[in-house]
């Protein structure tokens, strides 16, 4: 994965780094060192998907199919640089079935504004190449668009776009009765594409115009059949994301010096790094924080899957340790330690890591929201308590993304 992975807009204005949360005692059977020379790393760990988001869609009828004159809707999200890709079958054809170019329907303008209203011209049908469009015989040709047939006159897309969850829900209406390509439309499969700050992961979902067919887009254009895309889709749909630069405290005392769980985000800085990625303004706040012994940054630079950052601290017996950095593709999260650590401890701290929600933004869906810094957005401001990440979003658990290591 590029070192570009979680180029954000925030990137440029410094995503310094992370934050900080509770310490005090350590039950793990770790070995206690009483050096004072210390390495705390923190890795990426996170598996990056193609799809952030995928699903199916069907008829409502006796049969799944979509009768001339019937609609289905699909709710997803998305941010500006992405785009939503689906597949129908065109029910009467040996081989043919709609979708849009490559890498799918665009939903947002060039000024970053969401698209919304008709798109119909986005739909085009595909000959799939594979079957004989008279004889239905096997055949072995590229995927073409088919010819001398308006795909907009027998399909009609709509959008709408809530932006306050950049939520789009696209509602598709056979309007192909009456016409000389009246047919119905097979269940069909949607995705949208995972960014990681610089480019899709995955630009040509479903198939590659003027090559080769697969076995998935084959099934559906072929005979309305959608579980073998289905499986493709759920192997490979998932959250990711990246992380910020960490910030490391070393401290005395039993208050945490950056938040307290429950309570409203207190102003010292966290809500710039689990909004932004960036730890100067908390930093500061810190200096002259009662009980403070050290302040340190870990990584100068978002850290993309499969990389890791460090930084050394000195601690004595005593001490606590805690550390922050942000989940890179949210609007208001971050990861910290959940327990009380002794910072003369060794070893993984992982299991004593958590996910959080600053409360100081709305959320959205992980890494399709147009609020995110992912996207050159700003969260819309709300304000509740510091509180745990919950179970709204399918998000990996903490050691599938982290892994904190003191040395």
């Amino acid at each position: 994965m590029k070192k570009t992975f979680f180029k954000m807009t925030v990137c440029a204005a410094g995503i310094m780094t992370a934050f900080t949360l509770s310490s005090c005692s350590d039950s793990d059977n770790n070995m206690m060192d009483m050096s004072t020379q210390r390495t705390i790393s923190f890795e990426n760990v996170v598996t990056p998907k193609d799809f952030v988001e995928s699903g199916s869609f069907q008829g409502t009828g006796t049969a799944p199919v979509i009768m001339p004159g019937q609609s289905v809707s699909i709710k997803f999200s998305a941010g500006k640089a992405q785009s939503l890709m689906f597949a129908t079958m065109y029910g009467l054809s040996k081989d043919w079935f709609f979708a849009s170019q490559q890498p799918g329907i665009k939903l947002f303008d060039t000024n970053g504004k969401a698209i919304t209203g008709d798109v119909s011209s986005s739909v085009l049908l595909w000959d799939n190449g594979t079957k004989d469009n008279v004889t239905g015989q096997t055949e072995s040709k590229p995927i073409t668009q088919v010819p001398n047939i308006n795909a907009s006159q027998l399909m009609k897309l709509n959008l709408n776009y809530n932006e306050i969850t950049s939520e789009f829900t696209l509602t598709i209406t056979n309007t192909s009765g009456g016409t000389a390509n009246e047919t119905p439309f097979s269940p069909g499969v949607w995705a949208v594409s995972n960014y990681n700050g610089s480019q899709l992961l995955n630009s040509a979902p479903f198939f590659t115009p003027n090559s080769l067919s697969n076995p998935e887009i084959t099934d559906i254009a072929q005979m309305g059949n959608i579980d073998k895309m289905k499986v493709k889709l759920n192997t490979n749909t998932g959250i990711m994301t990246g992380l910020s630069p960490a910030l490391v405290v070393i401290y005395r005392g039993d208050k945490n010096p950056i938040y307290e769980l429950g309570k409203i985000d207190n102003g010292m800085g966290l809500k710039e790094i689990a909004q932004f990625g960036n730890v100067s303004k908390l930093q500061s706040s810190l200096q002259s924080f009662p009980g403070i012994k050290g302040i340190y940054v870990a990584g100068n630079a978002p850290v993309s899957p499969g990389s890791k950052i460090m930084t050394n601290f000195k601690a004595d017996p005593g001490d606590k340790i805690a550390y922050v950095t942000m989940f890179g593709f949210s609007n208001d999260w971050f990861y910290s330690n959940e327990v009380n650590i002794d910072a003369t401890v060794k070893g993984d701290l992982s299991s004593k890591t958590a996910l959080f929600d600053s409360g100081t933004g709305v959320d959205q869906y992980p890494g399709a929201g147009n609020r995110q810094a992912l996207f050159g957005g700003t969260p819309q401001s709300e304000t509740m308590v510091i509180s745990k990440v919950g179970t709204q979003y399918p998000i990996p658990a903490v050691q599938n993304v982290i892994k904190v290591t003191v040395n």
